[in-house]
């Protein structure tokens, strides 16, 4: 896992693995969010098992799949509705963390973050948000 961090409530990675759930655990992860469909490429794994192995280890789960290439602003709203319940830290999950990092966008602006702020945290990160930004 190529964990990447946004600022200091949220990261974002593509998909993790079991073994990564310890990982996160370690690192004082409290809830872990999927952004990634099932299926969405051959031997994925699918996200019931990483939400069984997150509640193993006491880490809440939220499944919120969005596919790649359509996010929306009601998915913004949505995800923005996660981070105001969720326990913190939180990591979320896509394929390359490229969605998880759009919709934590989204849902800053939402919140009335400015957007220089969103983008430079997502820079920060590796994630290039100004064309969702305009």
């Amino acid at each position: 896992m190529e964990r990447k961090t946004i600022n200091d409530t949220i990261s974002v990675s593509g998909q993790i693995s079991i073994d990564d759930i310890a990982l996160l655990k370690a690192d004082g992860i409290k809830t872990v969010i999927c952004n990634r469909p099932d299926n969405e490429d051959p031997g994925q794994i699918d996200y019931a098992t990483i939400e069984q192995a997150c509640k193993d280890n006491g880490i809440d789960f939220y499944f919120m799949p969005v596919t790649s290439g359509n996010v929306t602003l009601s998915d913004g709203d949505n995800f923005a509705n996660i981070l105001e319940n969720a326990s913190q830290p939180i990591h979320a999950y896509c394929r390359s963390g490229t969605r998880c990092t759009t919709l934590w966008g989204l849902a800053q602006l939402k919140a009335g973050t400015e957007k220089n702020t969103i983008l430079q945290q997502a820079a920060q990160a590796g994630y290039d948000l100004s064309k969702i930004m305009q």
